[in-house]
């Protein structure tokens, strides 16, 4: 299993699993199919979102160990 890590690019990460997208919009982040999401790291994003990139991380990886 791939885990996810903070330094890893939005698009890097919906490629691994695109049932990652719900994860990522619960916790705030809406704007997963944005330009942005093409060159931004999931802890970039979270900072720009207002969210706490490690417990994202833990959540997004928990769906990947769930499944």
């Amino acid at each position: 299993m791939q885990k996810i890590s903070k330094d890893m690019i939005i698009s890097d990460i919906i490629s691994i699993d695109t049932n990652l997208i719900p994860v990522l919009m619960d916790a705030g982040m809406h704007c997963v199919g944005c330009p942005s999401a093409q060159g931004e790291s999931l802890e970039e994003a979270a900072m720009v979102h207002g969210i706490n990139p490690d417990e994202l991380t833990d959540a997004l990886n928990a769906y990947l160990e769930s499944k």
